[in-house]
């Protein structure tokens, strides 16, 4: 999901990073890294902490506009870009306030998207959640909660239950991706 999520924010910062003249060069692509990174670990962090309606909203091809997760991931990108990359405060909003929401409305459309397999919701909620989600047919759930997901023994399948599942599951994955040098360590074997 990593390689798709890339490339997908590669496509889209064309004018917000390669064509900034406040962007060196030189730093093009660890700029893009960068909001990959913030994208994947905010969506991730997100799960963890129990936002599956929002994170389903917006993978689900709802609008960024007026979700509060896209300004949770927004704000860690421009405090990236603060402090790795040099950048002034003004020139780092701007940044991210539009190449963010404009990746996430791009990877909600894509994924909501039947004919696009590249981006389909359980390989990403099966990523950030460590597998999670295998087996879950996520698409069928959003329309009609059903099948086998009582996780909270209450008798009954809510939102709850496909809630506690995620956030377990993007808690663990977190804990082994710290392990193994976060996401930007995996975003660096990506690279090479």
């Amino acid at each position: 999901m990593l390689e798709q999520l890339m490339e997908l924010v590669r496509e889209n910062a064309q004018e917000t990073v390669v064509n900034n003249p406040a962007v060196p060069n030189e730093k093009n692509e660890a700029v893009i890294s960068a909001a990959t990174e913030s994208i994947a670990g905010g969506l991730q962090q997100e799960l963890a902490n129990g936002n599956t309606e929002g994170v389903l909203a917006l993978l689900g091809g709802g609008s960024p506009q007026g979700n509060a997760l896209v300004g949770n991931i927004s704000g860690n990108f421009i405090d990236t870009l603060l402090q790795k990359f040099n950048l002034d405060k003004a020139t780092a909003t701007q940044l991210a306030s539009s190449l963010i929401p404009m990746v996430l409305s791009s990877l909600g459309s894509k994924t909501a998207d039947p004919g696009n397999s590249s981006f389909s919701l359980n390989n990403i909620l099966n990523s950030l959640t460590g597998g999670s989600a295998q087996g879950l047919n996520l698409n069928g759930i959003l329309g009609k909660l059903g099948g086998g997901l009582d996780k909270d023994g209450d008798g009954d399948v809510d939102l709850n239950d496909l809630k506690s599942l995620l956030s377990n599951g993007a808690q663990q994955q977190q804990k082994d991706r710290e392990a193994e040098g976060g996401i930007g360590g995996m975003l660096k074997n990506l690279l090479g």
